[in-house]
């Protein structure tokens, strides 16, 4: 079998974070070592996160700068212009959105690597409790049995066995030979302390991870519905939702920064363990567990022998010594002492059971089992863990990039909104054209509005008190007649004036044009309003 340190190899990101500098609040170098009770290795991963802290305030302050220029500066721009602008906006808007799907499909992944590691690491201590349980339930039990159930038929076969010298010798015999075991079974670790250790150590990784987890889902589904806002925000031309956006863009700014520094301490952190983790796990143990016992279980290898060895072998030789007593007491004494029968076949199962149970602790103190659980909790922190956090950094830059994008592009959507009501406002409220006066036109209508010749025409099935005159006097040319007839599909609809005398002028015209369209339309109203009176 190969030794651990052929088995684990730390990967290239454990020795590229391990060398990132630590230094302490006052700047002083700090052992990078990992040592968490040690305070100023703790500030040193404080450190880290105050650096993430200083980033986020310099992009407060870029983003604050940028947002003043663009709200203070002035716009004398020509069409051309802003369409240009509003087209940057646009697509500004749309490569951050992209982006901060893209890192939010980063951030799932790196969450998801990082959740199974943690829960390798918790499978992996639950095996190793489940061990050291079944090595103290073992021990514990045959101790029991030695001190007690085989102290009682050894009384019992003295009494009834008394008569006899040799068979009082094989007794004693026998009972020292259950003294010799139990003091070997007393010399070997008792895991209690350790059990308890490890589980609660799994369950607040537990605990803390469930927790990470769900807090790095909401705060994707946080990143997608503010994504979601923007869009409609642009598509809407919504001022409230382009205020909303930017609002929450700050405060997923804030926590993008904030995740960025827990990650960046944590990574580095157990970057630090990763890289050499024996020694670590010697310096915990070396006041509960003998450190013989430890090397035997982190190394495993041939060259390391087994510290229980001599244990189980006097065991072994302990039980076979007394399995061949009681055979020779059933075989000569039971036919002079029937009565001792009883309590020899008592001693007899009782020494098959305790030899099964040193077949099963056998087993258990082999370091190959442990040893396992111990590589398969290195993997998931060390590769899988570690690897997942560098993803969840990925995706917290990436989310702040792309905030701050849509912070920045922000300022000039709101400018361009603003001059697009404005450049609605300094149209004529008579102009039809205007979308502002359909809309008012829509909600408030005239109450002497006079009826075109199309509403005549449109209406002859519902409207039986007015009908159109069955014929017309046109006053303008044959050839326009016929060119309005045919633009009606060869009705001519009674449109016998044109365009102009509907009082519905082209969107833009000069200030002469729209004398001439008003004086022509008046003429028309006050022809067609004695005619037809409304």
């Amino acid at each position: 079998m190969l030794a651990a340190r052929v088995e684990y190899v730390a990967p290239w990101w454990v020795a590229w974070l391990h060398s990132v500098p630590h230094l302490g609040l006052r700047l002083q170098p700090v052992d990078s070592t990992f040592n968490p009770r040690d305070e100023s290795y703790r500030e040193s991963l404080m450190f880290l996160g105050l650096v993430a802290a200083v980033c986020l305030g310099l992009n407060l302050i870029f983003l604050a700068a940028y947002v003043v220029c663009a709200c203070c500066c002035r716009r004398d721009e020509a069409i051309q212009t802003k369409r240009r602008n509003s087209c940057c906006v646009t697509w500004t808007a749309v490569v951050a959105g992209l982006v901060c799907c893209a890192a939010v499909g980063v951030g799932f992944y790196g969450n998801s690597e990082t959740n199974d590691g943690v829960y390798q690491l918790i499978y992996s201590l639950d095996n190793a409790n489940h061990t050291f349980s079944g090595i103290d339930a073992l021990v514990s039990g045959t101790t029991q049995k030695m001190e007690a159930d085989l102290e009682q038929h050894l009384a019992r076969l003295s009494e009834i066995l008394a008569a006899r010298g040799d068979y009082i010798q094989t007794l004693k015999f026998m009972q020292q030979m259950a003294g010799n075991i139990i003091v070997q079974l007393s010399g070997l670790p008792a895991w209690r302390e350790v059990t308890a250790e490890l589980t609660e150590l799994a369950d607040e990784t537990g605990y803390v991870e469930y927790y990470r987890w769900l807090s790095y889902l909401l705060l994707f589904i946080l990143d997608l519905l503010i994504c979601l806002v923007a869009c409609l925000g642009l598509a809407r031309r919504s001022r409230g939702l382009l205020a909303s956006m930017l609002c929450c863009g700050v405060l997923a700014l804030l926590l993008s920064w904030t995740s960025l520094a827990a990650d960046t301490a944590a990574a580095v952190g157990t970057s630090d363990f990763c890289s050499a983790p024996d020694t670590f796990i010697l310096n915990i143990t070396e006041d509960h567990i003998r450190t013989e016992v430890t090397r035997y279980y982190l190394y495993c290898s041939q060259s390391v022998s087994s510290p229980f060895q001599q244990a189980l072998t006097i065991f072994q030789r302990s039980l076979t010594t007394m399995q061949i007593q009681v055979a020779g007491l059933l075989q000569f004494a039971v036919p002079l002492f029937p009565t001792a029968e009883k309590d020899l076949l008592g001693i007899q199962l009782l020494l098959n059971s305790s030899e099964s149970g040193l077949h099963q602790l056998t087993a258990m103190l082999d370091c190959r089992g442990l040893h396992k659980d111990y590589l398969d909790a290195l993997a998931g922190i060390c590769y899988d863990g570690i690897e997942g956090l560098l993803y969840l950094g990925l995706f917290s830059l990436l989310a702040a990039l792309a905030f701050s994008t849509m912070i920045c592009a922000g300022p000039r959507a709101w400018k361009h909104f603003t001059t697009r009501d404005r450049d609605y406002d300094d149209i004529d409220g008579d102009d039809p054209f205007n979308p502002q006066a359909r809309r008012i036109a829509a909600h408030n209508p005239p109450r002497g509005q006079l009826r075109s010749f199309c509403s005549y025409s449109s209406g002859l099935g519902s409207q039986t008190s007015l009908q159109p005159p069955a014929q017309t006097v046109s006053n303008a040319p044959v050839s326009e007649y016929m060119n309005q007839a045919m633009l009606f599909g060869g009705n001519p609809r009674y449109e016998n004036v044109p365009l102009i005398g509907r009082g519905s002028p082209p969107p833009t015209y000069s200030p002469s044009m729209r004398a001439t369209y008003l004086s022509v339309a008046d003429e028309h109203l006050r022809h067609y309003g004695n005619e037809f009176p409304a």
